[in-house]
């Protein structure tokens, strides 16, 4: 089995972690002039604390046979993901700078036959959970221990796919298949806000629509919880793992802002991507504690 952590770090180690992740993905767009800020901001408490405090992974065996997988399905957001990576150990921080770039081994979106760490090639929208379940469904017919975590955004949701899944993975009793939907509530292109009120329009792409009850009537475990709570998140990691056995697949509804930890990105859906100006990225630097290059420390 590869290496857990042997304790799990606290709050206040998380929260530095997730503010040099969300440093690094803003100056990494900043520098490449491509790329998403809302998303990977919005995901970064929950990524950070499932490569340091869940995942049994070892980054210096990125490819052995019994560690937990995680699907990034929403694999727009592949920078969030990078950065939490390269926090972890899988490939020096200095790489983020080459992101996007021809010849780069991150990629735009994520590619399992370039990026060390990285589970399912994603990009296209609504397939991660699919691919999921193929890796819980393998595991259950090898006898492998491994669990299978894929992380989706709430626009995401509307792809029919992904509920192809959903109903599938109760039948397969997949209780190692562990859904992490990013629910920031605002996605770049949807329903126009319309005179009726905000109902379906693009500030929350299931407004009116009860999610924990959607997935309880397809057999699902259901935890809803604050996507930006450490404790809360952990919890929920604790839940699923209490829940094997029960042949139920689990899936977490994070509730979370969009481009949270920055003033100017939070809750703006415009910043779904974007490029800081210089003024921007100093503004991002100072509230995230991190230090300008070429600034004194």
């Amino acid at each position: 089995m590869p290496n857990k952590q042997a304790s799990r770090i606290g709050t206040a180690e998380l929260q530095h972690l997730a503010a040099a992740g969300r440093w690094h993905v803003i100056e990494t767009v900043t520098n490449a002039k491509a790329g998403h800020i809302g998303g990977p901001l919005s995901a970064m408490d929950l990524l950070v604390s499932l490569y340091f405090n869940e995942l049994r992974i070892d980054p210096q065996q990125p490819q052995d046979p019994a560690r937990d997988r995680f699907i990034l399905s929403k694999g727009h957001c592949a920078i969030g993901l990078y950065a939490v990576l390269a926090l972890r150990g899988y490939f020096p921080i200095e790489e983020l700078a080459t992101f996007d770039q021809g010849g780069s081994r991150l990629q735009g979106h994520p590619d399992m036959k370039l990026t060390p760490g990285v589970d399912s090639s994603s990009g296209s929208l609504g397939q991660g959970l699919s691919a999921g379940a193929g890796m819980a469904i393998a595991a259950k017919q090898l006898g492998a221990e491994f669990h299978t975590w894929v992380m989706l955004g709430d626009g995401e949701l509307e792809e029919g796919m992904v509920w192809e899944a959903v109903h599938t993975a109760r039948r397969f009793k997949l209780d190692n298949l562990t859904a992490v939907i990013d629910l920031n509530g605002l996605q770049q292109y949807g329903w126009p806000v319309t005179e009726d009120g905000d109902r379906f329009d693009r500030s929350n792409p299931w407004a009116g629509v009860n999610l924990e009850g959607v997935f309880s009537s397809f057999g699902w475990n259901v935890v809803s919880i604050d996507g930006h709570d450490f404790d809360e998140i952990q919890t929920a990691f604790d839940h699923v793992r209490a829940g094997h056995g029960s042949g139920k697949p689990t899936v977490i509804l994070a509730n979370t802002v969009k481009g949270k930890g920055i003033s100017f990105t939070e809750g703006t859906y415009k910043w779904h991507n974007g490029v800081a100006t210089p003024e921007q990225l100093a503004v991002a630097a100072a509230e995230l504690g991190q230090t300008l290059e070429g600034e004194a420390k």
